[in-house]
């Protein structure tokens, strides 16, 4: 008895389904200004940590804070809503080469950072860590800092390698609006 040929009775080849819908067509923002920041074209001739460092706690400057080895500064394209750096007033790229009134004020910042974005976003967990050196992923490595990143579940930190675009639920203004009070409160603690 022959088989009869049917489409139900082929088997799908997902690589014939997937030529047609991928690559998807999708929707994107143009954004030549970041393109020199991750290519580092028309690099600046200073550090842009040091800049920041020199000016006053502001949104101009993105810091939300500072003391007197240390500073608390709201990324200027963050992985997700909410995304801080913690690094050393004094431009240095190693670790080793904090001194250890550096390191430890910037420990402190740390886990006051993540306090205040815990309280702040009502997070369910955060990303923590540095890229030390520019083999290891630093945008920045002359200038070490941390990074916090909030992480709620069923956030779109996925959402740029499907769809080639980051969603963000607010700007760096409204971000840094929300936590300036937060960190303007903590400071009054360092003062004693």
């Amino acid at each position: 008895m022959a088989k009869k040929s049917s489409s139900k009775n082929k088997a799908l080849n997902v690589g014939d389904v997937l030529k047609d819908v991928w690559p998807l067509e999708r929707d994107f923002f143009e954004r030549p200004d970041r393109y020199r920041y991750v290519r580092k074209i028309d690099k600046p001739r200073a550090c842009v940590f040091c800049a920041e460092e020199r000016g006053r706690i502001s949104f101009s400057t993105l810091v939300l804070a500072k003391t007197e080895h240390a500073m608390v500064v709201l990324n200027k394209y963050p992985y997700n809503t909410g995304h801080l750096l913690i690094l050393p007033r004094r431009h240095v790229a190693h670790m080793w080469d904090l001194t250890a009134e550096e390191l430890h004020e910037m420990s402190l910042w740390l886990q006051a950072s993540m306090r205040i974005v815990d309280r702040v976003y009502s997070c369910t967990g955060m990303n923590m860590g540095m890229n030390h050196g520019k083999v290891a992923g630093a945008g920045i490595p002359d200038h070490l800092h941390w990074h916090v990143v909030p992480r709620w579940l069923g956030d779109t930190n996925f959402f740029p390698l499907l769809a080639q675009t980051k969603a963000l639920p607010e700007t760096l203004k409204q971000s840094y609006d929300r936590l300036k009070g937060a960190f303007k409160q903590e400071m009054k603690t360092w003062k004693k």
